[in-house]
């Protein structure tokens, strides 16, 4: 399995989104630090849950960040979130599910 699909795996598993995007944005950070031939080295993540209603940002961002741990210990260098409750601004939409990984 690859690093986006486990990304995404377990966002879903773990806040049952009602939105989620994972992207490699890898390609953008050549010869930067971390980055690695064939990438996986950095991502981002748009995600909107109702596991994120009442907290902080930096709750979001510490309850994202121990849910992929093992991502972070590994192969990947960096990771931007951008974590919302349903009805905050900036929602995406729904997710799709026939939407490849």
């Amino acid at each position: 399995m690859n690093t986006r699909t486990a990304i995404t795996n377990k966002l879903r598993e773990a806040f049952s989104p009602e939105s989620l995007d994972v992207s490699d944005e890898s390609h953008l950070h050549e010869g930067h630090a971390g980055h690695r031939p064939g990438g996986a080295t950095h991502f981002r993540v748009n995600i909107v849950s109702a596991a994120f209603k009442g907290k902080s940002r930096i709750e979001r961002h510490r309850m994202i960040n121990s849910t992929l741990a093992a991502e972070l210990e590994g192969g990947v260098h960096a990771l931007a979130i951008s974590a919302q409750a349903p009805g905050e601004k900036g929602q995406s939409g729904p997710i799709k599910p026939d939407r490849p990984i």
